[in-house]
């Protein structure tokens, strides 16, 4: 019958399995987080109106597990916010990294919460935020880090400016384009982002 559903059809439907990424569900779970969650950075105005993020596609080309040319000497460098006010890192080692082609390297900070990557690419003020974005560098049992950009998140000042964050330093300004992780967020947008 054209138009309607037969029951072979619904249990075909039923037991197709649905392919959801771990990644997928991470930025759901996200969304969730900035809808509802009262440590949320949107204020209850933007809550209303958030639709979710909007992400570039997944991209594996961007996934890596990183041998990091660790400095000798870990200086502490000072860090302005957003606000103002100084945030102190130390610059722990160095990530050289291909991007279609391009070399780019960018240094990896860490402070005693962990590692943390700040960075700027070619899109910013474009298709991502201008003040750079932040990925959280994960240790791996083998020695290396795990760098993903499709983890790159905008720090909470994109969203409102009731929040204070670390500007990138100038040295992790890259020429290139880092095609994944989070874009800009526009809470005036008919979709919410």
């Amino acid at each position: 019958m054209k138009g309607r559903a037969t029951r072979s059809t619904l249990r075909a439907r039923r037991f197709t399995p649905c392919l959801v990424t771990e990644l997928e569900t991470f930025r759901a779970e996200k969304d969730s987080f900035f809808a509802r969650h009262p440590q949320s950075p949107l204020t209850p105005e933007q809550k209303r109106a958030f639709r979710g993020l909007d992400y570039f596609p997944e991209n594996p080309a961007l996934r890596f597990e990183a041998d990091i040319e660790v400095f000798a000497n870990q200086e502490t460098i000072i860090v302005q916010t957003t606000s103002g006010d100084e945030r102190q890192y130390m610059r722990h080692g160095r990530f050289k990294f291909l991007v279609e082609g391009q070399e780019a390297v960018l240094t990896i900070c860490a402070s005693e919460h962990g590692y943390f990557l700040p960075f700027v690419d070619a899109l910013a003020n474009k298709e991502t935020y201008g003040a750079g974005r932040y990925l959280d560098p994960q240790p791996l049992p083998n020695g290396k880090l795990l760098i993903d950009f499709n983890l790159a998140y905008n720090p909470y000042c994109a969203y409102n400016d009731r929040w204070s964050c670390p500007l990138t330093p100038f040295e992790n300004r890259l020429k290139v384009a880092i095609r994944a992780g989070e874009k800009l967020y526009y809470p005036e947008s008919p979709e919410g982002h």
